[in-house]
């Protein structure tokens, strides 16, 4: 509806009140945004203005009353028309199997129909509307009676003020669960860790700290989101349908957000399916669960079982193994990663978490052990969910020994005694014995004999495997000392092969300086600098010796790299390596460079498919001509030379006007002299 004249102001609020609501139903419930935020906030911004003219005009249920009120001095009790009951557990197959028993046997039936659906590690709330409008929300508390969290509920987008429908009854009591997002939870504590702020542990812990503010403005800024699962009190009762499922589809047309995850069963083998269904898949989830629920899915057949103690007898949680415990830290190592990142490693008292029995916790980085004051002798909440490594979380601050020290991440590499480095503005340490350190052995080789390094075709990762393991090979330099008996009796390697990978290393001593230098997996240094440094120095020697200050004199060539390379250099290992390698008879050419004053101090961009030249090949000839060749186009780029099948590269070029070139129009730039 288009903003006519300033007469049409209240039909244009009311506009504003459906569309925003409507909005909000597609974003949060049905997870289908229908425009962008910018302009789902412009017409937000014009609801306000509205307000802010006409106060009069606000209801209850305008938007605008979810950024929170001013602060509470205490959450009041309120006492649940329907209790919130607690459901039994169940850990395993048989107790599944003796639930669906008794009720079968309780309502004398053959079958019985469930109603299968997530078990949310959130926090349990009851939402109240009258005549469709949400007047209270409180908390399970006791089951009896909780806490008034109306102001704070308002805040959550997902959850509808007013229900939509024209048949609403007159009382309806909603209930479900308040939880955060995985990915929402990932984002709030990392802006938190910004600030320097206190993080959550968990999304639960994050969900019910922020439910639970005294300031429903806080709340506001949480990103907290809510399912419907089940009904409290109703009027009239003629209202409610005759099964749970349908009651949840009646939920959604009220514009309540139901979860998706959830199916009909009919019989005991059907939900344990279903159990086993959503664990395969609990990993994946957008949000954390600890079970399953089955309930019996006929409203009429559950007031028939009834409930025992605190319970209904007519529904069981199903749950699946914990994914977070409490252990002692035994100790804190480093392990060295296959490209020499050190990661620190808490050594744990074994305990069982996700059905499995852990022993070791990741601690990421020096920072997270540091932030997280990660000490032996501590008591941790560890956290494994599926595959995912297991994870130190929090802790225990209470329980910590008064003998403690704080972890101080070592010098030296615990596999090479290398020097351990830290570049400035990386999380990461790094081993620096690249050449030489055990850890990075396998990934050292493999860059080695890569084609775009010293190009030793036949030598991959699976030959570099068995090199390894049967200590063949050690470093780069071992390679060339390798003969025909030894590679010959590698698995699935015959003489043919054998003859053709002693020709290929053989064939490799004889390469360009550049190949050499890129070979040695230098961190920072790529094909492009390698070339740079070659052209500078002229021979390994002078690179090795260069000082950082004489490196900044390399073009492109900055403190980062700088650092890189004579760390890498002054490291003995590496050197001694490198000593090695130039011993075994290498031939290390410098590249002539043919400048082109065409192309020379242009910047290149290549897309698509080449007539006659390959991609690298296209590169090698434009950069020996003294041109830069770039991965991407921008406004700085000269050309960009197109083939077959070109993509956005080119379509870019055009939106920036950047000149387009063929092959050919590249050869005759590169003929220029």
């Amino acid at each position: 509806m288009p903003h006519s004249d300033p007469m049409d102001s209240a039909e244009r609020y009311a506009w504003l009140q459906s569309e925003l609501a409507r909005l909000d139903h597609a974003y949060y419930v049905l997870d289908t945004p229908l425009l962008p935020d910018s302009e789902y906030d412009r017409l937000y911004r014009e609801l306000i203005a509205l307000e802010q003219v006409h106060p009069d005009w606000v209801r209850p249920d305008s938007l605008s009353q979810r950024v929170g009120g001013a602060a509470l001095k205490e959450f009041t009790s309120v006492k649940h028309a329907v209790p919130m009951l607690s459901l039994n557990n169940a850990f395993d197959d048989a107790e599944v199997m003796n639930f669906d028993r008794r009720c079968r046997e309780g309502l004398q039936q053959n079958q019985v129909t469930y109603a299968g659906e997530l078990k949310f590690d959130g926090l349990a709330i009851s939402l109240r509307y009258e005549n469709g409008l949400l007047v209270q929300a409180a908390t399970r508390g006791d089951g009896s009676s909780g806490e008034d969290v109306t102001a704070n509920i308002k805040t959550i987008r997902a959850i509808p003020l007013r229900l939509q429908g024209n048949t609403i009854p007159a009382v309806l009591e909603v209930r479900g669960e308040v939880f955060m997002h995985l990915a929402d939870f990932a984002k709030m504590n990392q802006e938190a860790a910004r600030l320097g702020e206190k993080e959550f542990a968990n999304p639960r812990n994050a969900a019910a700290g922020s439910l639970r503010q005294l300031d429903s403005k806080i709340t506001a800024k949480r990103p907290l989101s809510f399912f419907a699962y089940g009904v409290g009190a109703c009027e009239p009762q003629s209202w409610l349908p005759k099964s749970h499922s349908a009651l949840l589809d009646q939920y959604l047309s009220l514009g309540l957000p139901v979860c998706a995850e959830r199916k009909v069963l009919s019989s005991v083998d059907d939900i344990l399916s279903f159990y086993r269904e959503i664990g395969s898949k609990r990993d994946r989830l957008p949000y954390d669960i600890d079970g399953v629920v089955y309930k019996v899915n006929s409203f009429a057949e559950q007031a028939e079982l009834g409930f025992v103690s605190r319970a209904p007898r007519f529904a069981l949680a199903h749950k699946y193994p914990a994914q977070e415990a409490l252990t002692t830290v035994l100790g804190i190592d480093v392990q060295v990663g296959r490209t020499g990142a050190i990661t620190p490693v808490a050594r744990l008292a074994p305990v069982e978490v996700g059905g499995v029995t852990v022993t070791n916790a990741t601690l990421h980085n020096e920072d997270e052990v540091k932030r997280k004051d990660v000490r032996t002798g501590d008591t941790v909440v560890v956290r494994r969910a599926g595959d995912v490594i297991p994870e130190v979380v929090s802790v225990v601050l209470e329980r910590r020994p008064n003998d403690t020290k704080a972890f101080e991440m070592p010098s030296r590499c615990p596999v090479c005694d290398s020097h351990i480095e830290r570049v400035a503005d990386e999380a990461i340490a790094r081993c620096s014995g690249g050449l030489f350190c055990g850890a990075q052995r396998k990934q050292a080789l493999v860059h080695f004999a890569h084609r775009r390094a010293m190009d030793i075709e036949g030598l991959g990762e699976k030959i570099v495997d068995q090199l390894v393991d049967n200590n063949l090979v050690r470093t780069p330099a071992d390679i060339y000392r390798l003969g025909f008996t030894a590679v010959a009796n590698l698995e699935r390697m015959g003489e043919k092969s054998a003859d053709n990978l002693i020709q290929a290393i053989n064939q490799s001593r004889t390469t360009t300086l550049a190949r050499f230098i890129f070979a040695l997996g230098i961190r920072h240094v790529g094909e492009t600098t390698a070339k740079d440094l070659a052209n500078h120095y002229q021979n390994m020697h002078a690179l090795m010796d260069a000082t950082g200050e004489d490196l900044l004199t390399v073009r492109d060539v900055g403190p980062v790299v700088a650092d890189s390379i004579t760390g890498f250099m002054q490291e003995p290992h590496n050197r001694e390596v490198i000593e090695q390698l130039l011993a075994s008879g290498m031939v290390l050419s410098v590249e002539e460079k043919k400048v082109s004053a065409a192309v020379a101090g242009k910047t290149f961009v290549l897309t698509g498919t080449l007539p006659t030249l390959s991609r690298d090949e296209a590169k090698e000839r434009l950069e020996r001509a003294g041109a830069k060749v770039a991965g991407s186009v921008s406004k700085k780029t000269d050309y960009v030379v197109a083939g077959d099948d070109a993509g956005s590269k080119l379509t870019k070029a055009e939106e920036l006007g950047v000149p387009v070139i063929d092959e050919a129009a590249m050869l005759g730039l590169l003929a220029q002299e």
